[in-house]
């Protein structure tokens, strides 16, 4: 035991410390800005280079070209909730919902370079896709400030809390190690799907694209499987720290959540963008309870 526990510091530091994050967030801002100008590149000689197939939905416009950053930015995203995930339960998943609506915001910039401007507007799926999306992000990111504005209101009942229990420290040492187990897993996963993914877009002639799913659920559909395990887990894992009625109702209802997220990548239209919305909706109703149950608890 005394071993293992030997590898936790230097693992985390390696991985999860917050010098690792200043230096992933400028290797991925580089990517995103060196991608974007490839894929400018790739959408101008579309037509000229034999490898590259000029039908595809990501070559046709120069607004296109704004999809491939906002995916490395969406990998970033994705560190970003491993990392918080020892610090926060809440703070993690509201990188699940940031993660969720900046895909919604990717999709955007792609619809944009296919949008059929016409007076057959709402009969025509893309466009109508594209309006159901645009309205999501306004509301997901009004969500999202009621979330965090919640969030700031959890931590601020917490300021005069006594230290952690060793109970709750053992719980921390959990997540810790589930963090940094999740972060080889999620690059794995990043780099094969990902890279199935941009082979097949630019350089399919055979029709082997529509093998694979939507491509914006590229990597993110086994993402949210992945997390609904992780959040199943944490949430049995838990019970063994605390048995307060609210807090199971909280982490509860925020693998309700993940599932209700997950799902949405199965459907398409308006179901898929109301699934994504009710999820938020719901987890930020269940975090504002949970917040007057606290309340009540503290000044009793």
């Amino acid at each position: 035991m005394a071993s293992i526990e030997s590898l936790h510091t230097p693992l985390l530091r390696l991985f999860l410390s917050e010098k690792s994050k200043k230096y992933i967030e400028q290797v991925i801002l580089v990517l995103a800005i060196v991608s974007f100008l490839v894929h400018l590149g790739f959408i101008y000689f579309a037509d000229h280079l034999p490898f590259l197939n000029p039908e595809s939905e990501l070559l046709g416009s120069p607004i296109a070209a704004v999809y491939t950053p906002f995916s490395f930015i969406l990998v970033y995203e994705v560190y970003l909730l491993v990392y918080y995930l020892p610090r926060s339960i809440t703070t993690y998943v509201s990188k699940q919902y940031e993660i969720i609506s900046l895909i919604i915001i990717r999709r955007l910039f792609k619809d944009l370079a296919n949008l059929k401007l016409s007076t057959d507007w709402f009969t025509i799926k893309s466009d109508l896709q594209f309006t159901y999306d645009i309205l999501a992000s306004l509301m997901l990111f009004y969500l999202l400030f009621w979330f965090y504005r919640q969030n700031k209101n959890r931590m601020a009942l917490h300021q005069n809390g006594s230290e952690l229990s060793t109970s709750l420290n053992r719980f921390v040492a959990f997540k810790k190690w589930t963090a940094l187990i999740l972060v080889p897993v999620l690059l794995g996963l990043a780099l094969y799907t990902f890279g199935k993914w941009g082979y097949l877009e630019f350089t399919d002639n055979d029709g082997s694209l529509k093998e694979l799913k939507n491509i914006n659920n590229v990597f993110f559909d086994e993402f949210f499987t992945i997390l609904i395990i992780v959040d199943v887990l944490l949430l049995l894992v838990s019970f063994f720290y605390t048995d307060k009625y609210h807090k199971v109702i909280r982490n509860s209802g925020f693998v309700i959540t993940t599932i209700l997220i997950r799902l949405s990548f199965s459907v398409d239209g308006l179901v898929n963008t109301a699934l994504i919305v009710f999820a938020v909706a719901f987890g930020l109703a269940i975090l504002a309870i949970h917040n007057q149950f606290e309340k009540e608890a503290n000044s009793g």
